[in-house]
């Protein structure tokens, strides 16, 4: 993996300071690019949203905000209110996520967003109830729990037992009844199959199946239109660096198609994106306090661990890893290196499951080198057991 010359910079200068080193470095230029690039290539009605859940530093907002991306993907209140403080608009945020308030839908409510997708008939039931009240109309989706999934994908959301959505086989009996609330305006289907998914013909045939859905909906209720879609995210990332990285303007010129063959041109469709457009913009940079070999495997102990980092012991995966060297001298004879070897990463916290990498590859590494793991941009220190050990938090430096 290589690192760019502004992140090396940075870091021999921080480890210049003489503290431990342990932070997060940002570069949002990639992600402002790859929106302006999605919003350019997509075909018509199709609108980028930034799913703020991979990563709600200012930072990341600030890049949606400048790139133009349509709008912020919220699943809480919390996020909803971050969105607005970077210059969002309400209206320019649709929510999403099972197990939503009282206080978060009235805050919904009040602030017109552009669409609550609805999980389940308690929660159209709620919502109705809270819009009624405040004498408003407020436009929705119906997330559906399909009956297909993507197998390769990793993590599916639909097929199956899941908590997301109603059940396709059960949109006879349910979607009459949310039509019948009148305080809610149905404007369309919430259907998101899975998330990093790197072949972009399984995508595909998830929009497929959902406008099939669509049309079989239309025909089974009279005067319903399923005049807004949202096909979730989805865009996978090539984490193993494989070179099979997702194909944007494949997808693009699939989804045309598909779009002209069911005829659905002057509809609306929404992506909401977050790991495929942040992973890339971001690096988690950790020192090297300690190395030993334990039963002939090198154990290469950091300053930080999933307590900064959960993302690859969660997911069971490597990040791409590099090494900048600072050549610092050695305490001790004897003092433990690496060398050509595959070996172990990880943090200070007393668990075994405290991982950052494992079987890596390592060419040369000392202690006081500073291991950095890129494609961090996404799910990093948020998605992190923070308060475990109550080490200090690592800092969130941001280039531009």
């Amino acid at each position: 993996m290589q690192i760019s010359n502004s992140v090396e910079s940075k870091l021999r200068e921080l480890a210049s300071h003489g503290k431990t080193l342990n932070c997060y470095i940002y570069d949002t230029r990639e992600m402002r690019n790859k929106i302006i690039h999605l919003t350019d290539i997509m075909p018509a009605g199709v609108e980028v949203f930034y799913a703020m859940k991979a990563n709600p530093h200012a930072a990341f907002l600030a890049a949606a905000l400048e790139a133009d991306a349509k709008g912020i993907e919220i699943a809480s209140l919390g996020e909803a209110e971050k969105a607005v403080a970077a210059g969002f608009d309400a209206s320019r945020l649709i929510y999403t996520g099972p197990g939503k308030s009282v206080e978060e839908l009235t805050w919904a409510v009040e602030h017109s967003l552009r669409t609550v997708h609805i999980e389940s008939l308690t929660e159209a039931h709620r919502l109705n109830g809270i819009a009624a009240a405040a004498g408003k109309t407020q436009d929705i989706l119906l997330r559906i729990n399909a009956d297909f999934d993507i197998h390769e994908a990793q993590t599916t959301f639909s097929g199956g037992s899941k908590k997301f959505g109603v059940d396709e086989e059960k949109l006879s009996s349910v979607l009459p009844q949310i039509l019948a609330l009148g305080a809610l305006n149905f404007r369309g289907l919430h259907v998101y199959a899975a998330s990093g998914v790197l072949k972009v013909s399984d995508l595909l045939k998830n929009c497929e199946l959902v406008f099939g859905m669509a049309k079989q909906i239309e025909a089974d209720f009279e005067g319903v239109l399923c005049d807004t879609i949202d096909f979730g995210g989805g865009f996978g990332v090539d984490y193993l660096e494989s070179e099979h990285d997702f194909d944007p303007q494949a997808y693009a010129d699939g989804l045309k198609a598909l779009i002209e063959q069911y005829g659905f041109a002057g509809r609306t469709f929404f992506l909401e994106l977050g790991r495929y457009l942040a992973a890339d913009s971001g690096w988690f940079c950790t020192e090297i306090l300690d190395i030993k070999d334990s039963r002939g495997k090198k154990q290469v102990i950091c300053a930080g661990g999933i307590n900064h980092f959960r993302r690859p012991a969660a997911l069971a995966i490597n990040h791409p890893l590099a090494i900048v060297r600072l050549n610092r001298e050695k305490m001790f004879d004897g003092q433990e290196t690496i060398r050509d070897e595959s070996v172990y990463f990880g943090g200070p916290l007393c668990t075994g499951a405290d991982k950052l990498a494992n079987d890596v590859y390592v060419e040369a590494a000392d202690i006081g080198d500073i291991a950095i793991f890129s494609l961090a941009g996404a799910y990093g220190l948020t998605m992190s057991n923070i308060e475990f050990l109550s080490h200090e938090r690592p800092e969130e430096i941001v280039l531009s």
